[in-house]
């Protein structure tokens, strides 16, 4: 199976770093990224890093991950909690995907308690700031070489 991976994030996400830094921390994503770049490149991964405000470019993603045969380590931001859209993409393709989220959305508003990625992803990390990337690269590296 392919070794690439996509790291997408969801919307506000351009935003870390300055955004509620009390519930996301003070890392930016260029921050996460360049940690994520470190992490992939020690996994043997091809990584690609990409953020958008806009759903469907999050679809389209999730597709062309599909076609390449690659991983996916997702942060949806808010989709998580409205997007069937991105639920469809992901049974539909059928791609190996790790929802990660920088707080624990448990702990958090009601409304952030129901997700419509993790009923169709192969795991799911909350509540670990960036180094939750980090675990979902390890999560995704190990999947794709099964």
């Amino acid at each position: 199976m392919a070794r690439d991976v996509l790291v997408l994030n969801g919307p506000n996400l351009n935003l870390l770093g300055t955004r509620e830094p009390g519930v996301y921390g003070a890392a930016t994503l260029a921050d996460v990224e360049l940690a994520c770049r470190e992490k992939a490149g020690s996994l043997g991964l091809a990584m690609e890093f990409r953020q958008s405000n806009h759903e469907g470019d999050l679809v389209d993603w999730i597709h062309e991950a599909g076609r390449r045969k690659a991983g996916v380590v997702i942060n949806p931001g808010a989709y998580t909690h409205t997007s069937i859209a991105l639920h469809d993409a992901i049974k539909g393709t059928g791609v190996p995907l790790i929802e990660v989220h920088l707080s624990n959305v448990h702990a958090r508003e009601s409304f952030r308690h129901h997700s419509f990625v993790s009923p169709v992803a192969s795991g799911v990390i909350v509540g670990l700031g960036p180094r939750g990337y980090l675990l979902a690269l390890d999560a995704i590296a190990a999947i794709l070489a099964d």
